[in-house]
């Protein structure tokens, strides 16, 4: 089993030579497992915090001592963090792969609508933020739905459920029963990077392994893959810092 607690701790910086730079606060998720053999750090791209596992027998300072010898690296990559993007008015995200800018309309029933440019929500403005990702996800289940089927339809085979998920280091993934899963984020993805995503986990509905006979699949269904995963690798983490 995991524990996880959340809390901001004072980080000591390092200049180049071992100075001393300004402190920074920190944002830290302490994760206790049970699974875990070693004192580790990550960084978390959706909560713009960094994560530290701790094995059951280590304490708090073992964590904090490995944070103060990373911490050149931690502030790198927190610093290199895409903007948090709130679902609130005014707010730009993506659909598509082209921005669409967040308006409400408080005179307008309960609902989201798509308008030029632009994602319109109606009803209490308290509401928006749920409103707006309920329309995301259901726009993904949609888009995904149609990709998947057509690209089913050309390997001749059927997929399973398809279910919708908000991983933080897959985009996709096919179980041996042929369900397929999916981030919703992939939604604010450029189509073709969409496309991809869905014919791979399609074409693991043929070939459940990454052979060249299932990279041959990949191929017949979708051109996209080198400039897809390129995408993913560059642009990935910025999906992950919206709502």
């Amino acid at each position: 089993m995991d524990d996880t607690e959340a809390e901001t701790v004072a980080l000591p910086g390092r200049m180049p030579g071992g100075m001393a730079a300004e402190t920074m606060a920190c944002p830290v998720r302490w994760r206790r497992s049970t699974r875990a053999t070693r004192v580790s750090l990550r960084i978390d791209a959706r909560a713009g915090a960094v994560v530290v596992t701790l094995p059951p027998r280590a304490n708090r300072r073992a964590g904090m001592a490995l944070l103060t010898t990373h911490a050149a690296w931690v502030r790198e990559k927190l610093a290199a963090l895409a903007p948090h993007i709130a679902l609130a008015p005014g707010s730009e995200v993506p659909l598509g792969g082209l921005p669409h800018v967040i308006r409400h309309d408080p005179a307008a029933a309960p609902g989201v609508l798509l308008a030029a440019g632009a994602i319109v929500a109606g009803g209490p403005e308290a509401a928006l933020p749920r409103q707006i990702a309920a329309f995301l996800k259901a726009e993904a289940q949609r888009r995904i739905r149609v990709l998947a089927t057509g690209h089913a339809a050309l390997l001749g085979v059927t997929p399973g459920t398809i279910r919708l998920k908000d991983t933080r280091s897959r985009w996709g993934s096919c179980a041996p029963d042929g369900t397929l899963a999916f981030s919703w984020r992939l939604v604010m993805a450029p189509d073709w990077v969409l496309d991809y995503v869905v014919a791979h986990e399609v074409a693991h509905l043929k070939e459940l392994n990454h052979s060249p006979k299932f990279w041959a699949q990949v191929r017949r269904l979708t051109p996209h893959r080198d400039a897809a995963v390129d995408w993913l690798r560059a642009n990935g983490p910025a999906l992950l810092r919206v709502g």
